[in-house]
């Protein structure tokens, strides 16, 4: 899942959809009338979305003025891949030649067949090779790399240090394991006035997606290595269900009000009656501009257990259609795009800064070595947030392993969901028989491939 629900620019949350019609979309051909060589590419900002979408026509317009041989003809979206049309887009051959996925897409698209192999063909994309490897390795399917990543994120743990200086807990010290929070947690509702400790989601397949999380901080999984098991019946899935319907029921730090989802718990977080919950950093500029937090009572600390920490994203991959001279353009136009470090939709620090964009935020980080290190130089260069207040997640993130969402995530995560929101609203829920039910529920997805 996205970790806002949403795509993530560096300017705004959009707000409003805009539909893609079979007719604007698919491989267009290689080349144009002018002779040039033409390339569709998707996740364009709506016109709703006026700064972004400046920025992004702007940055596509200056591509073709460096490179005059290619015209990129560009569709919006929002959001930038819908779910409910995916697969009917891919099946229908109506995918743009360069089209966005999320991580958790990769393999699918792949496996259906609907990919072309640019292994060759990276070679030429000067920014590849600095890229994590991590995250190149999401795109890479035996052997062969089928796409590029463009942003990644990792969860952590997002807390209200003014409610963490009011229950007498070091503002500068948030919790390392999950017994520390839990106690934060205690403390932090002892506030009263209808202040809720920590929070967490259990709806709309959200409380699945943080239950993995969760279960990879304790050093646990969802599913086996080969993808053909459920793993949740363990001590680690164990222990994060106990975890919540101890805090839920025994200290009452969760609140009475359940069945959570993403805006819920933002909008608590930005109210300033919330004292915890697990996110990405992308949320801290929602929290402020749509929810009316403050950045300097905002802070980001590493996944609360030491041991684990999902991560999530996207990327561009390319249509099996295009021909060579499409892919090499497509190749290029993300590199100007997204993959230079300090300049490009993404990384234009300056001019974020300039448009009252949040600069300074600890993701996406994109680049290892000399590339991260001037993508970082230019972000602090032009930082306006509090940078001090997310060291620790930085810090700590250093020593985590990092691991991808499972696959069939969206159904795992709806299995999930159940267990999760059972635990929040029933008291005597039986955790041992709920683990077992999403176990072979989870067995029976993975065997339907």
């Amino acid at each position: 899942m996205r970790s806002t629900g949403f795509r993530r620019t560096f300017v705004t949350l959009m707000a409003s959809s805009v539909a893609l019609t079979a007719a604007a979309c698919g491989s267009s051909g290689d080349d144009a009338a002018n002779g040039k060589t033409r390339i569709t590419v998707n996740c364009e900002p709506p016109k709703s979305a006026k700064v972004d979408r400046s920025f992004f026509d702007a940055d596509t317009k200056a591509f073709e003025k460096a490179n005059p041989g290619i015209d990129v003809v560009t569709h919006d979206a929002f959001p930038c891949q819908d779910p409910k049309t995916f697969d009917a887009k891919l099946a229908g051959g109506q995918m743009e030649d360069v089209f966005y996925t999320y991580f958790t897409d990769a393999k699918h698209v792949v496996d259906v067949n609907q990919a072309a192999d640019i292994t060759s063909y990276v070679k030429d994309l000067k920014s590849y090779s600095t890229i994590q490897q991590q995250l190149r390795d999401i795109y890479t399917v035996d052997g062969k790399i089928y796409g590029v990543p463009r942003t990644g994120y990792s969860m952590g743990l997002i807390y209200n240090k003014k409610l963490f200086q009011q229950a007498g807990l070091d503002p500068n010290k948030p919790p390392a394991t999950w017994d520390e929070l839990r106690a934060d947690a205690k403390k932090i509702a002892a506030l009263g006035k209808g202040t809720v400790g920590y929070a967490d989601y259990s709806a709309q397949n959200q409380g699945g997606w943080h239950f993995t999380a969760e279960v990879y901080s304790q050093g646990g999984n969802v599913v086996s290595e080969d993808g053909k098991k459920a793993t949740v019946d363990t001590p680690e899935g164990k222990a994060v269900l106990q975890n919540l319907k101890d805090m839920r029921w025994g200290d009452n730090s969760m609140g009475s009000k359940q069945l959570l989802v993403i805006n819920d718990v933002q909008q608590m977080m930005g109210s300033g009656k919330l004292g915890m919950y697990l996110s990405a950093p992308d949320n801290i500029p929602i929290l402020v501009k749509e929810k009316g937090g403050n950045y300097n009572d905002l802070a980001l600390a590493p996944m609360p257990g030491g041991k684990g920490t999902l991560i999530g994203g996207d990327g561009y991959m390319f249509n099996k259609k295009d021909t060579p001279e499409q892919i090499k353009a497509g190749l290029k136009w993300l590199d100007h795009m997204f993959l230079t470090p300090g300049s490009g939709f993404l990384g234009d620090y300056a001019r974020a800064k300039q448009n009252n964009a949040p600069v300074g935020l600890p993701e996406p980080r994109l680049f290892t070595g000399a590339a991260d290190a001037k993508d970082q130089q230019v972000k602090k260069a032009n930082a306006n947030v509090p940078v001090d207040n997310y060291q620790a997640f930085l810090d700590g993130n250093q020593s985590l392993q990092m691991k991808i969402e499972p696959p069939q995530a969206q159904q795992i995560y709806s299995v999930l969901d159940a267990a999760v929101s059972a635990v929040l609203t029933k008291k005597d829920a039986d955790i041992d028989q709920l683990l077992k039910d999403a176990s072979g529920k989870i067995d029976s997805i993975l065997a339907r491939g």
